[in-house]
């Protein structure tokens, strides 16, 4: 199937590893042309490098800067002449509980998952045209909290909703929104959760055993989904938040 990526031109922030690069690779793979940001920029040019100069560029950029939005957008035009999309990723905020979480994570944790997405995904809006498309990486914590997961838990439900108020107002002109799901999917991330359960494998064992199709998923499949959401193939599916989890998240 043609996704119709040829020569489109995306913005991808926390794209230097898990999620963000592994949809940075897909996009590539099927001819679009892809600005990665992410805080190390050691790591971010070198996951751009191995995609080759003429298809990515790699940024050092901390979504929290209220800056970094315009920066992004500007260099994806200015390397490679258009701005077609934006996929917003950040890293997970920190685990804890309800009662243990101090007002700095929370404060922080604010600053660079919540306001950093909403920032960059209202500044790619207003510089899109008639057919862009901004997405969000989001968590199945927006449909069920995840134990020891609080900030998580409190924040990316917000971003869910920021995302459904932004699709509606931007529609009309062509604009679509969409927001990704993630479950278990075997990332970094995901994997210092569960190391830091007392018995790991029996962690992930059970973590699998609630998940119908009884494993982790890959980012490559990960990022295939999110690549098809940012494709013109999907060009009349927006305000839709889409889990990409083997089926972990019941009665939705």
């Amino acid at each position: 199937m043609d996704l119709g990526l040829k020569d489109r031109v995306y913005v991808l922030t926390g794209a230097s590893r898990g999620l963000g690069l592994a949809t940075a690779r897909e996009l590539a793979a099927d001819g679009a042309k892809v600005g990665q940001s992410a805080r190390d920029g050691r790591a971010v040019r070198a996951a751009a490098e191995e995609l080759g100069a003429e298809r990515a560029v790699g940024v050092a950029a901390d979504n929290s800067d209220p800056a970094t939005a315009a920066r992004l957008i500007a260099t994806a035009r200015e390397r490679f002449g258009r701005f077609d999309g934006v996929l917003v990723s950040v890293g997970g905020p920190p685990p804890g509980s309800a009662a243990g979480n101090t007002d700095e994570q929370w404060r922080s944790a604010f600053e660079s998952v919540f306001l950093g997405a909403v920032r960059m995904a209202r500044s790619a809006a207003a510089e899109l045209g008639e057919g862009g498309v901004v997405g969000l990486v989001l968590s199945g914590s927006v449909r069920e909290p995840i134990p020891g997961l609080t900030i998580s838990n409190g924040l990316r439900p917000g971003l869910a909703g920021f995302a459904k108020s932004l699709s509606l107002e931007v529609g009309p002109r062509g604009i679509r929104v969409v927001g990704l799901l993630p479950g278990r999917i075997d990332t970094d991330r995901v994997r210092e959760l569960d190391g830091a359960a007392p018995d790991p494998a029996a962690a992930r064992a059970r973590a699998e055993e609630g998940i119908p199709l009884r494993r982790y998923g890959t980012p490559e499949e990960f990022g295939r989904v999110a690549a098809f959401l940012l494709s013109p193939a999907a060009s009349y599916l927006t305000g839709v938040t889409v889990p990409v989890d083997g089926g972990a998240l019941h009665g939705w």
